[in-house]
């Protein structure tokens, strides 16, 4: 996980002279180059780490460090009746030092590319609205309202480097199809994820979304995913089909300041996987007090696998990914090294403040729960699991550099102890530097 999307700031097209300096490249077509990169530390105290993004356990040492750099070229041409082609280039090495994983060394890199795709959208060609009609395909970004499900691409970490960083994200090969009329998305699309070399899962899937918004304050959305995956790894999802819907509002015109998020999930695959979950937010910001304190309470649930049953309960989490703090690794102790979204209840309450356009921070604490204690393992009979606190810190610096700082704490409770052994408590600190351009 990227604790910061970094997004690339835009620049005027220079105008050309005699005495400018060009690329070599075609002039008909509008080109943007970026530079991105991150660096960070992190250290941990007491650990106790399972991997959670791939359910490969992984014993990490207490302190390494990440890097990444991300150069890119996009492209762009325009057509006589006002539609366009596009396409983009990038590559991202990055490389974990000090006490990395033992499975995979004590460092390990890797340069692999990022964006590669082409894609046409209609600009003004189709009615009044610009870009009624896109479609993408190649190695392509996609995500899924707030990245509940559907959201991170690729896998990282292991023999690539990188497990917190995680500058990859988009898919493997994706086709996308988007249509915009009005206030209404509709979008078809084939997604296949791209997995570490030494656990890949052939998880792919096509499916259908859905989206609606009424004005600026309520966007609501369904999806429907069919996916196939490798028996062998991933029996539950392999011919799976996945309901999901979600509402993110503003709904009360007096109340401009009160927000709620709703969403659930529905994943059926006969005795394989017959599973639920959901998760209810409400928030409310306080915008007229010095550093608009905002408040939120977020409850969520991922069912876990009754033991007494012959059916699979357990929810699959597919792939979700970072859209927040706290969304959708639930706790950066927690949700990043030891629990996944399955078999998991889990509490938050957040409260943020944004001291200056600059500065911006806060507080979340974490009460996680599993669905089902049996499904931990023999003899587990406590579903209390964790409590955490975690205290974040972004801080733009200018234009191109923006820092993140993380302080964490977590107490193992009666579940974690009688399934691991576990008992002391759990520190972690994490600073991260990240540069756009």
């Amino acid at each position: 996980m990227t604790s910061l999307v970094a997004h690339a700031q835009d620049t005027a097209a220079a105008t050309k002279s005699d005495d400018e300096r060009t690329t070599g490249l075609p002039s008909q077509i509008e080109w943007k180059f970026n530079f991105d990169a991150g660096w960070g530390v992190f250290g941990f105290g007491n650990s106790l780490y399972q991997d959670p993004k791939e359910h490969v356990p992984q014993g990490y040492g207490d302190h390494w460090f990440e890097g990444y750099m991300k150069p890119a070229i996009t492209g762009t041409y325009g057509l006589s009746n006002k539609s366009e082609f596009y396409g983009k280039l990038s590559g991202v090495g990055e490389r974990t030092y000090a006490d990395a994983p033992p499975l995979v060394g004590n460092a390990e890199n890797s340069f692999l590319p990022e964006d590669l795709y082409v894609g046409w959208r209609s600009g003004k060609a189709l009615g009044s609205s610009e870009n009624v009609l896109d479609l993408t395909v190649g190695r392509l970004p996609y995500t899924i309202g707030h990245g509940y499900l559907v959201w991170d691409g690729t896998a990282e970490g292991g023999s690539r480097g990188g497990y917190w960083s995680n500058a990859r994200k988009n898919w493997e090969f994706g086709a996308v199809g988007r249509f915009k009329p009005g206030n209404h998305t509709f979008e078809v699309f084939y997604l296949r994820r791209d997995f570490l070399p030494e656990r890949d899962s052939d998880s792919r899937f096509w499916g259908a979304n859905y989206e609606y918004k009424i004005g600026d304050t309520t966007t609501l959305g369904a999806t429907y995913l069919k996916l196939w995956a490798d028996p062998q790894l991933e029996p539950q999802r392999n011919h799976a089909s996945v309901y999901t819907a979600r509402a993110y509002t503003s709904p009360i015109s007096a109340a401009k300041n009160l927000s709620f998020e709703l969403e659930g999930a529905v994943e059926r695959n006969h005795e394989l996987l017959h599973s639920d979950a959901w998760t209810a937010q409400a928030a409310y910001e306080f915008s007229s007090i010095h550093w608009k304190p905002k408040l939120s309470y977020r409850y969520a649930l991922f069912e876990g696998d009754n033991p007494a049953t012959t059916q699979n309960e357990a929810f699959d989490p597919l792939f979700p990914g970072f859209y927040d703090w706290g969304t959708w690794w639930q706790g950066e102790i927690a949700g990043e090294y030891f629990l996944s979204n399955s078999n998991l209840i889990s509490n938050e309450v957040r409260l943020h403040l944004t001291p200056n356009e600059h500065v911006s921070g806060g507080v979340i604490y974490w009460n996680f729960l599993a669905d089902q204690a049996g499904a931990l393992g023999p003899g587990v009979t406590e579903r209390d699991l964790a409590r955490e606190v975690d205290l974040y810190t972004d801080w733009k610096i200018n234009k191109h550099f923006t820092a993140s700082f993380v302080a964490a704490f977590a107490n193992p409770r009666a579940g974690v102890q009688q399934a691991t052994g576990r008992t002391q408590n759990f520190k972690y600190g994490m600073v991260f530097l990240a540069y756009s351009y």
